[in-house]
């Protein structure tokens, strides 16, 4: 099961999941609420509620036990799916995500980059050319005036404040599965928060970081990625 982070879509993991299911796995990914395709406009958009979601589809869908794969936003969602249910989670891949207490100008500085965007992009590409990847634009809606995002700034804003309010290393700990947690070389997760997790999960945790990557690592090395979580599910047979 893939989860996508904060103000991204399910398409970001097109490519993972098409070498992953050559390779014969069954993968699963969904727009959380508040993006893509899902309710636009949530009345609840709580870690508990995304958490929720998230235990609600691998109940229906029969996934259970799943290896949960998580980027940023989605990471997060993920670490607490198996410290809630750890029945759900066979092994957990945190990709530029874990369990520090956010900042607590995120949501200002979230809300800022959302209000750069020059909407409507008059093409995909030229989307691609601002947000980074083609992948990004992908994810936006087009109408007669252009390239829209499928997203609220309030709604993404909200979404993220809740991270500022305290952090999950007990949630983190409570985790009984195999971990593997990737950072970007030029992402934002802090060696610290890494080297954190390590220590107090030895046993079951493994930490790797991939050079000329950023915070979406998925995209900016979606081979090494996949080779990287490919090896990390060998293991786990």
């Amino acid at each position: 099961m893939l989860l996508h982070g904060l103000a991204g879509h399910r398409g970001e993991w097109d490519d993972l999941a098409a070498r992953l299911r050559a390779d014969g796995h069954r993968v699963v990914a969904y727009d959380a609420r508040g993006h893509g395709g899902s309710t636009r406009r949530p009345g609840d958009v709580t870690r508990e509620a995304h958490v929720a979601d998230a235990a609600a589809l691998a109940d229906e869908l029969a996934l259970a036990p799943a290896v949960v794969v998580g980027q940023s936003f989605g990471g997060h969602t993920a670490l607490l799916l198996a410290a809630a249910r750890p029945d759900l989670v066979r092994s957990l891949i945190l990709v530029e995500a874990g369990p520090s207490i956010a900042p607590p100008d995120l949501p200002a500085r979230i809300g800022a980059w959302l209000d750069s965007w020059p909407v409507p992009f008059p093409t995909a590409e030229a989307a691609a050319r601002f947000l980074g990847h083609e992948a990004w634009a992908r994810g936006l809606e087009q109408r007669s005036d252009g390239w829209w995002p499928r997203t609220d700034k309030d709604v993404i804003v909200s979404t993220i404040a809740e991270l500022t309010r305290r952090d999950h290393w007990r949630e983190w700990q409570a985790i009984t599965c195999p971990v593997l947690v990737v950072r970007g070389a030029d992402g934002t997760m802090r060696e610290a928060e890494s080297a954190g997790m390590l220590t107090r999960r030895p046993a079951a945790t493994r930490l790797l970081t991939l050079p000329a990557a950023g915070h979406d690592v998925h995209l900016d090395q979606p081979e090494a990625l996949y080779e990287a979580v490919r090896a990390f599910l060998a293991d786990q047979t």
